[in-house]
């Protein structure tokens, strides 16, 4: 990256593309939630039944862009921070924030939609789709809460959507069809083929205009899968799930190795012993069967992958906790802190977290790009978070069937995750280096 250019330049420029090319988009959102507000205070029967995943996910993504600059601007450290020279890795993690905290807003699509797989299926790159889509029908008696459904379907995307119907081609005729020649009547029908199958529908069940069907485009930028389903789609969304198990093992990694390395090297020379032994057995133990053991007992889901990681990863954090807090332990200022009588809860706060934050951080770096990998080759085997959610290891998996044929299957999830690695290492060799001056590799 061209050292001339600082973050807050290239968050700057992310910021106002969602905002171009999305407005539209915001502002539909915005009036679906002030609806939902107003049926909300209105007590309308069964709204709250409403708040489903989708929608909060939706909803926590634009409460995001609407804080954003708002965070950027008044808190000191992080402007501090963005004023520093962009280099490529802190690009890449920074579109992969943006990825999980945006998702929804970035793509308006469900990472796993899939209709008319004989059209969609396998396409590479930078192909498009013309798709043509079904009017909605409006009853007459339609409440309140079903109309804050149909704008609530017409906005958040599913995960199948009955209205689309995806087309190589169309044209549109006057043959008449059965329910034409019952009313004796003559209307017009449009033909449109699906991989050289041919399907009739009548013009009037259409979204059209000036008597022609209204045709309109889906891209695949990054093409799409065996099920159609949208590979770029799949990639942003695949970042949540890389991004949330790596904090949340990084996160249970943490307290469990501080929590040990403290009560070890408190409570004596017993408590170390049994401590330290528990750590060298969970060293010796093969993670693999630990993995197999857990998600046995408790499933492929998001939650057991998090734990699994967490489980099989804080020994090493263990380690080089202990060491420092018995290096600390003889420093004459964390004597004094324990003479005037200080909490061991408050010694750990004041006294050696600030002391040992350092070594820490660039431990949890590493272990982060670790914990991603771990969890992308679980997905890879079968054992990761399962078919809910889009994962590059479970992407790079049902890829290699089609690598001859449908290379981009493979090679943007392998590329995009040794990228995200890489990145990830980068930073922390940089965090070790600016706390250890001495390195030089």
């Amino acid at each position: 990256m061209n050292p001339k250019i600082k973050i807050w330049q290239f968050l700057l420029l992310l910021y106002a593309t969602l905002i171009v090319f999305r407005l539209e988009y915001l502002v539909s959102l915005a009036e679906l939630y002030f609806e939902f507000v107003r049926l909300l205070i209105k007590q309308e029967p069964n709204i709250s039944r409403q708040m489903d995943f989708r929608f909060i996910d939706a909803l926590i993504s634009f409460v995001f862009i609407i804080l954003l600059p708002i965070v950027l601007i008044s808190v000191k450290k992080i402007r501090r921070l963005i004023l520093n020279p962009l280099n490529l890795s802190e690009t890449v993690i920074i579109l992969l924030v943006v990825c999980f905290m945006f998702a929804p807003i970035i793509t308006r699509q469900n990472p796993n939609f899939q209709k008319n797989i004989s059209v969609t299926k396998l396409l590479p790159p930078l192909s498009s789709v013309k798709y043509i889509e079904l009017k909605n029908p409006v009853s007459m008696n339609e409440t309140e809460i079903e109309k804050f459904v149909r704008q609530k379907n017409s906005i958040i995307p599913e995960s199948f959507n009955d209205a689309v119907i995806f087309i190589d081609s169309l044209k549109v005729s006057l043959s008449k069809s059965p329910e034409s020649i019952v009313k004796n009547t003559n209307p017009p029908l449009v033909k449109y083929y699906q991989n050289g199958i041919v399907k009739n529908i009548p013009l009037e069940k259409l979204i059209e205009k000036n008597g022609y069907p209204t045709i309109k485009e889906k891209y695949f930028l990054f093409g799409s899968d065996e099920f159609g389903r949208d590979i770029f789609t799949r990639i942003v969304y695949g970042s949540r799930i890389s991004l949330l198990v790596g904090f949340g093992s990084v996160l249970l990694s943490l307290i469990i190795g501080i929590g040990f390395s403290f009560i070890a090297a408190q409570k004596g020379n017993f408590a170390d012993l049994i401590i330290s032994r528990f750590t060298d057995l969970f060293l010796s133990f093969p993670a693999i069967f630990l993995v197999v053991l857990i998600l046995a007992l408790f499933g492929s889901n998001l939650i057991s992958v998090i734990i699994v990681l967490g489980l099989s990863g804080w020994m090493s954090l263990f380690k080089l906790v202990k060491t420092e807090i018995a290096s600390i332990k003889k420093k004459e200022y964390f004597i004094s802190a324990e003479l005037i009588g200080l909490k061991n809860k408050n010694l750990l706060i004041r006294e050696i977290l600030p002391v040992i934050i350092a070594p820490v951080i660039v431990n949890l770096i590493f272990q982060f790009s670790n914990v991603i990998l771990a969890e992308s080759a679980l997905s890879y085997l079968g054992l990761g978070t399962g078919t809910s959610y889009p994962s590059w290891g479970a992407m790079i998996e049902a890829g290699q069937e089609y690598i001859t044929k449908s290379w981009w299957m493979i090679f943007i999830p392998g590329f995009i995750l040794i990228v995200t690695l890489l990145s990830i290492n980068s930073i922390g060799r940089k965090i070790n280096r600016f706390y250890n001056p001495k390195i030089t590799v």
